[in-house]
């Protein structure tokens, strides 16, 4: 692997705020999306792409801009004003399970308000079995941008920026060793570094490459 310039001095930062979210090629357009707003085009984007690529972080991201409720699919009901009050922004997690009516009530009413929806999936609307002709055609109108997994500069960034949000100082070598050990995935890398926190303060222990073997199982 060639070597990773890593930003080791980026000090202790908001877990959700939106000036520590990193940009890569990954996530680069979906990050224009978030600083257009609310010089959006229509009423609403979708930010689609695997499991661990940031799109739940980018979404809270925009939550706390904005202030809009975020709601799972499950918990949408099919009156959104009970939701959303009198706001005019509203985040969608794993839209593609939504209610069908709940949803095109949903975009009824914001787009009623000149207000903005944000919704996230794995998938764009276009492959979603959405029976609904009326939610079809409006989601199919929003602009849909894909997320994909972390390349190796930016989920060691991200680790990196983990481990200085709980003012842990590790060696490039420790990075590196994670970085071909765990999954590129935004919530395991903190559930990881959570653990391996905790464990060092247990065991009076530095992070090194010989400890995080140890947590992880004693893997070469």
């Amino acid at each position: 692997m060639t070597a990773l310039q890593l930003p080791l001095d980026l000090g202790h930062r908001p877990a959700l705020g939106g000036e520590d979210f990193l940009v890569a090629p990954a996530n680069a357009d979906a990050i224009a999306w978030m600083d257009r707003w609310p010089d959006w085009r229509g009423p609403g984007l979708v930010l689609y792409g695997p499991a661990g690529c940031g799109k739940t972080h980018l979404a809270h991201v925009w939550q706390a801009r904005t202030q809009a409720p975020l709601v799972r699919a499950a918990d949408l009901g099919e009156e959104p004003r009970a939701i959303i009050g009198d706001r005019r922004a509203c985040v969608v997690e794993e839209a593609s399970a939504c209610a069908e009516t709940a949803l095109l009530h949903l975009y009824n009413v914001l787009a009623e308000r000149k207000g903005h929806l944000l919704l996230t999936d794995r998938e764009p609307p276009a492959r979603w079995s959405s029976q609904l002709a009326d939610l079809r055609s409006r989601l199919l109108t929003l602009p849909a941008v894909r997320m994909g997994v972390p390349d190796d500069q930016l989920f060691a960034a991200v680790l990196v920026k983990l481990f200085s949000d709980r003012q842990l100082d590790v060696s490039e070598e420790v990075v590196a060793y994670l970085l071909n050990r765990i999954e590129r995935s935004f919530a395991v890398a903190r559930k990881l570094v959570g653990e391996l926190d905790a464990a060092a303060l247990a065991r009076h222990r530095r992070i090194t490459v010989p400890f995080v073997r140890e947590i992880l199982g004693g893997e070469n």
